[in-house]
């Protein structure tokens, strides 16, 4: 008994042609292979973020949209340095540790470590772990709206998320390692 047989399936595609895509202002829904839009393209007509409830079929549906994907972006960056500033007020167990460390001139130099940590069973990490399960949320959501590949909904994201840089992260301190090359 030949099980391949069985277990295989034939799928045939036609492929797209000129007029499956529109480009013009309306647009219509622009998806490619899967359904799923693979070049860039400006319309408001048929534009699914998200759920298939949430469809996009009129130029205001679509400003709303904007206004709220960039409202979520900027929330994004926000949720990022609060978390940050969160975390350095609940830091506990704060120590010391000094070394004796050689001078050039035969002296003995002391050079001291800052160790700082945090008890896993207390309720800022808890909170902690609350905000990171919203914000990875938060950036999938933000990932999967940009993948639509609408230029308007694309554009909301980077410009919430660069609002949301400007307006949160200038009183976080920046140290920049000139050795380090990867980001």
């Amino acid at each position: 008994m030949d099980h391949m047989n069985h277990s295989m399936h034939h799928h045939t595609m036609t492929p797209a042609t000129s007029t499956d895509h529109n480009h013009g202002g309306g647009g219509g829904s622009h998806e490619g292979h899967g359904g799923m839009a693979m070049t860039f393209y400006f319309g408001y007509k048929n534009v699914v973020v998200l759920f298939t409830g949430l469809l996009i079929n009129s130029p205001g549906e679509m400003v709303g949209a904007c206004i709220g994907v960039f409202l979520l972006a900027v929330l994004y960056e926000g949720l990022k340095i609060g978390r940050e500033a969160l975390l350095r007020r609940s830091q506990v167990n704060v120590r010391y540790n000094s070394m004796p460390l050689p001078g050039s001139d035969g002296t003995v130099l002391m050079e001291t470590h800052k160790t700082v940590g945090q008890r896993m069973l207390s309720p800022s990490h808890f909170l902690q772990t609350v905000l990171h399960i919203i914000q990875v949320v938060i950036s999938y959501f933000l990932m999967l709206i940009f993948m639509t590949y609408n230029g308007y909904l694309c554009i909301a994201v980077a410009a919430g998320a660069g609002m949301g840089y400007f307006l949160f992260s200038w009183r976080k301190a920046v140290v920049v390692d000139i050795t380090e090359h990867c980001h």
